[in-house]
């Protein structure tokens, strides 16, 4: 635990959380339970004790916004083409020794916070950029959960949808008030053993497999899971094919799997990068387990990019990374071939905003 003395920000009230018989109080936001005295705070590092409550000290701020293409989070079935308003904040309750954004989610230093906005302000920020999605990404957005919903709901106000990605680690009660403003996900579901999850990441591989069941029969929520492959640690052929089965067994055929390759990062810079052969490897499998739509990430793939419609086996989308290229489905996302129903969000004619990264800088608006 830490100690609150050093944090700075926003205070807001935060509801998942009770008082021990020991005087000590449990956050009940994540399975982590943190059990802090007054003037701690927990793992994640913005949710803390103070005057006998859970705080969370990072309302209102956040680590900088971005404009983005859709296909980044990365959606493939969820208003392609289209921008999205991206953004984060500090802290994470995961402690992934590979994390890709650690400046941000293992910050411990809050001047990172740079630009400050109120839910109303991102909301009309995203309208007025003419994105059609928020984005709670970069950290885990499960952290800022009140923000985040706050956030949500004035986007809706202003028909902004709003996606998570997240990497799933929340317990029951706090998920089902996430999820329930939440219009897509993309999940990491980062291994498949539990001995990967506990060294690391810190986490339980059975928590995560509960979010995600839960997402999809539960929730109205588009959701999309990725698996960043590290090689030597979760890329094995066997693992793969279990993930994959499990995938189809418990979520059915149409949930999109990301396949990501790995880049040394953080405290895992001695690893390699994930050769492309795994990545089209790990699709392969996918596929032939019964996942209609597998993709490779993070390469140069347009044939692992791309979406085939799983009717008549079609090309329907072209990717190559963030840019599409042909286009062969209805406005309502039906294959011009044969009528298939291509699974997601699809409303009207694909977006333009392409493989452009755009800066923004909420307070100069």
């Amino acid at each position: 635990m830490n100690d609150i003395n050093t944090i700075t920000g926003s205070r807001h009230p935060t509801h998942y959380w009770h008082i021990l018989d020991d005087g000590r109080v449990q956050c009940d936001l994540c399975p982590r339970l943190c059990r802090l005295k007054e003037g701690q705070r927990g793992l994640c590092f913005v949710r803390a004790r103070e005057n006998d409550a859970i705080i969370l000290t990072t309302y209102g701020r956040s680590s900088g916004f971005c404009v983005d293409p859709i296909e980044k989070k990365p959606l493939n079935h969820f208003l392609p083409g289209s921008s999205v308003l991206s953004f984060g904040t500090a802290g994470c309750n995961l402690t992934c020794k590979f994390c890709q954004n650690w400046d941000m989610s293992k910050s411990r230093e809050m001047d990172i916070l740079a630009d400050q906005a109120s839910p109303q302000q991102i909301a009309k920020a995203a309208k007025q950029l003419g994105c059609r999605s928020v984005a709670f990404t970069y950290n885990d957005p499960v952290i800022f959960h009140e923000y985040a919903i706050d956030i949500a709901q004035a986007c809706h106000q202003l028909d902004i949808k709003t996606v998570a990605v997240t990497a799933g680690y929340i317990m029951p009660e706090p998920r089902a008030e996430f999820f329930r403003y939440m219009d897509a996900a993309n999940i990491d579901l980062k291994a498949f053993t539990d001995s990967f999850y506990k060294s690391l990441c810190g986490a339980e591989l059975d928590k995560i497999l509960e979010t995600i069941t839960y997402v999809k029969h539960e929730t109205d929520t588009w959701m999309e899971l990725t698996n960043l492959l590290i090689p030597g640690k979760n890329d094995s052929d066997e693992e793969i094919d279990r993930m994959t089965k499990w995938v189809v067994e418990n979520l059915g055929h149409d949930v999109p799997m990301h396949f990501s390759a790995f880049h040394p990062d953080w405290k895992m810079q001695d690893i390699p990068a994930t050769p492309e052969q795994t990545l089209k490897k790990a699709r392969r499998i996918a596929m032939e387990n019964g996942v209609h739509y597998a993709y490779t990430g993070n390469v140069s793939d347009t044939v692992g990019g791309s979406t085939y419609c799983h009717g008549c086996g079609g090309k329907v989308i072209e990717r190559n990374q963030y840019q599409l290229g042909e286009w062969h489905l209805d406005a309502s996302g039906h294959c011009q071939s044969c009528g298939t129903q291509i699974p997601g969000l699809f409303d009207g004619p694909p977006g333009t905003w392409g493989a452009r990264r755009q800066p923004v800088r909420l307070s100069a608006m």
